[in-house]
Parts: C-alpha cells; structure tokens; sequence
C-alpha cells in the first residue's frame, strides 16, 4: 500500500479540525439512520469537504507566490534605500485613476502601500470598481514618505467638509517627508489648510479655487514647492508618479519603471489641456460643469472662513 503524503496528511489533519459537518438533516436526507447509504454519504461529504479546503488554501499559497514572483520580475532591478511607507486617501466618489496610476508606480517601487479610509468600508468610485481600505486612521503609521490624495470632484468636496478626513490629513503631514496629491485631491489638502502659502495645481475646471484656501494657483501639469508635489487633472498622476519616484530611488530608478509601464504618451488628439481649446470649447464645458463647480466653491469659501483666510 503506498504510504500517504505526510504534508497531505498533515494538512487534511488541519483542515479536518475547522470543518463543520453539514447538519443531521442534509446529511441523511432520504437515507434511514445507521445504512450504507447515509454512512456512505457522511463520508463522501467529508472527503469533498476537506479536499475543496486543501485545494482551495494551496491556490491562496500559489496566487500569493505568483504575485510575489510578478512583483520581483516587474521591479527587475534592485531599488536600494530604506522602506518606503507611502499612506494613500480612499474616499467615496474619488476617481480610481487618479490612485491606481500612481499607485502602480509606487507599487514597482516596493513601496509599502497604506490605502486609509475612515473605515474599512469599500469606497466606491467614478467607474464602478470598490476600492477596499487596508487601513483606517487608527491603523495608519504615523511617520511617512509621502501621504497622498487623489481626487474626484464630488468626493473631494465632501472630504473638504469631513473633520475627520481633515483632521488625518493635519495629523499625518508633520510626519511626512512629501505632502502630496493628484487632481481635485489638492482642495482637500487645501482645505486642510496643507498648502497655504505653497504653490500648487488641481483640474483646470477648479484650480482656480486653490487661492482661496491659501495656495498659489499653477497651471502646470506638476508643481512642485518644497516637499508639496501636486500633478494636475487625472492622467497627471502618472507624471507626478515618476517626478516622485525619482526623488525617492533616484532617476535611474524612475527611468526604469517607465519603461516597464511604457509610459510614452502619444495623445491622438491634441485637446487634453485648456492650453490647447478655443475659448468657446472652453466656455462650452465649463457649462456642462456649473452646479459642480458652484459646489465647489461653497466649499473652499467654507474652509477659507475656518482657516480664517
């Protein structure tokens, strides 16, 4: 008789002492106690039972495994330095790209990864897809390389009224080496009172607001003042990415994660930035955006007045 695997056995030991045996009546369903046939049956719902759990933690290893190997494979090159603890804003209603196109960057990077919402509730966002917190504030560390906001228009504004969003933001940045965010994500660093007297940068279609929190408006697509690094309307985040990734591994380091995510934008149409609209293209979207915009505004006026600017 060939001798048992002894890790198999092991394991179905393991398994074995988590099961829960299905109750008495769908065990013995039309079966009378003690015959063949309901012995037969216990057994074979067991032997399901454990061999679904044995299969089913040996995939949770190899997915695990595979994601490790996926990671060392697209870093291929060894970023060195100390750890690097990244805490990156999740919030209703924020816009997935303005996180994830960052994040991929940071995640090459080897950066430990900190997605903080006030609970941990699944956020919702602009396409549908949750995004699920790993921390809360609580859990959150305390000293940081980067804290980070994305944005997304009608989750920023409720961010930018939420005390408790605020008051992670002013507890985290005196212990962050860079304050940072992504699109509309600079409001609620604004409202924070995070960038009074920096220059900064925000989607076009509110950017204007930033000098009514303190900030100095820019139209650049990434703005950097002192250790505040802003990147403009969504696609953005992948220049500020990079910019970022840079002063954090150096520019080898940034070149390198480029290339691996090939980032080299060729737009089919020249029409992504005001810059290159007419006016009447301009006054035409602003249109579609004024309940928006006016939102907006009543909530930078807001945190102007507790700012006392």
């Amino acid at each position: 008789m060939m001798k048992p695997d002894s890790t198999l056995e092991s394991g179905s030991c393991a398994v074995f002492a988590q099961i829960k045996l299905p109750c008495k009546e769908t065990a013995m369903t039309n079966f009378p106690p003690g015959s063949s046939s309901s012995i037969g049956l216990k057994r074979r719902t067991l032997a399901t039972l454990i061999l679904t759990s044995i299969v089913s933690e040996s995939a949770k290893a190899a997915s695990s495994s595979s994601e490790k190997e996926h990671l060392k494979h697209m870093q291929g090159m060894h970023f060195s330095g100390p750890p690097i603890k990244i805490a990156m804003l999740v919030y209703p209603n924020m816009v997935l790209q303005d996180l994830v196109g960052p994040q991929t960057i940071f995640k090459i990077l080897g950066a430990e990864i900190h997605l903080v919402g006030m609970t941990m509730k699944p956020v919702s966002t602009d396409v549908g897809i949750p995004v699920p917190p790993t921390d809360t504030p609580e859990t959150c560390p305390q000293e940081l390389d980067v804290l980070f906001v994305p944005g997304g228009l009608m989750g920023t504004i409720a961010c930018m009224n939420d005390p408790s969003v605020l008051a992670f933001l002013t507890s985290r940045a005196p212990h962050s080496r860079f304050i940072t965010s992504v699109c509309t994500g600079s409001l609620i660093l604004a409202a924070a009172g995070l960038l009074e007297g920096y220059k900064a940068t925000s989607h076009w279609g509110v950017v204007n607001l930033l000098p009514l929190m303190g900030a100095i408006e820019s139209h650049e697509r990434v703005v950097q003042d002192r250790n505040r690094i802003t990147g403009a309307g969504v696609t953005a985040g992948l220049d500020f990415g990079l910019i970022l990734a840079a002063q954090l591994r150096g520019q080898t380091a940034a070149e390198h994660i480029q290339l691996i995510i090939q980032y080299a934008p060729q737009p089919p149409f020249h029409h992504g930035d005001p810059s290159e609209v007419s006016n009447t293209q301009m006054a035409l979207e602003r249109s579609h955006r004024t309940w928006m915009d006016e939102k907006a505004l009543q909530a930078a006026q807001t945190a102007a007045k507790r700012l006392k600017l």
